[in-house]
């Protein structure tokens, strides 16, 4: 009850204007065709493109750029000693509250101390520096590229697991039917790691959906002029605005997608 009522109240409330009419999928229709959410007039150039575009972008970018860090890292790391001390530094920024990996966030790009502009200037590049969480441009892939910082270790760690389960005695037959390290790994590794891929990816791409902390800290209102705005951010500032019905109808569109992703993540997962 404590889910199920809250769910079917909001579903509820999606269907009615302010003044308590009923409004069928109007209210829909108004708010998932807004700016806000989808804004397509200077696609395909940067941001602001709308909040469900933004998260597609992380999909996009986000999700492979994680998949093949942490296992990069994973296979790197596989035979180092004193891994796992290596393993636990990156495992940090999962482990890092989303808050205070926003505020890292906001240090790291900041124009005046930030690591990046400070290699920058170092290399004789110092027109290239700004705010690069602060830039129209640049704000949502800046904040998708600390979101592959945060999220590494998680599929860093699941991918040592699975290559842990693997028999070497696969890797030395390979090796003495002469197979080269690349054959080895796209024909031996690769497929007996497709279960674990499979797994991160559904919790990679739910992450991607609901992301809201790491925006909301580094821009607060999905700034500047909406270029990093997601659903589930849209759906708080609406809330927050007191426009409880079109809140309510973003609530529901994203739990719906996201119901849709895991679904058939699970069963193509099953299938498999």
């Amino acid at each position: 009850m404590f889910v199920i009522f809250p769910v079917l109240q909001t579903i509820y409330i999606s269907f009615f204007s302010p003044a308590g009419d009923f409004a069928g999928l109007e209210n829909y229709y108004d708010v998932l065709s807004s700016r806000e959410i989808l804004n397509l007039e200077g696609f395909p150039k940067y941001p602001p493109l709308g909040a469900l575009i933004h998260n597609l972008i992380w999909i996009l970018i986000h999700l492979p750029l994680s998949l093949f860090s942490g296992l990069a890292l994973a296979i790197i790391l596989r035979d180092v000693k004193g891994a796992s001390v290596v393993k636990s530094i990156i495992f940090l920024g999962m482990v890092t509250p989303l808050i205070v990996g926003g505020i890292m966030l906001r240090f790291t790009f900041d124009k005046q101390v930030g690591i990046l502009n400070g290699l920058l200037t170092s290399v004789g590049l110092e027109n290239l520096t700004r705010t690069w969480t602060a830039d129209p441009e640049t704000g949502l892939f800046a904040e998708i590229f600390g979101g592959v910082w945060l999220w590494t270790g998680f599929s860093m760690i699941l991918y040592s697991a699975g290559l842990a389960t693997i028999p070497r005695d696969y890797f030395e037959a390979a090796k003495i039917d002469g197979a080269s390290p690349f054959r080895t790994f796209y024909r031996i590794t690769l497929p007996l790691l497709r279960p674990v891929t499979q797994v991160i990816m559904t919790m990679t791409i739910l992450w991607e959906l609901k992301i809201f902390d790491l925006v909301y800290i580094v821009n607060t209102q999905g700034g500047p002029g909406k270029s990093t705005t997601v659903l589930a951010l849209e759906m708080y500032l609406k809330f927050a605005s007191r426009l409880y019905n079109q809140a309510a109808v973003i609530a529901t569109f994203l739990t719906l997608l996201t119901l849709i992703v895991a679904i058939g993540m699970v069963r193509y997962m099953v299938k498999k």
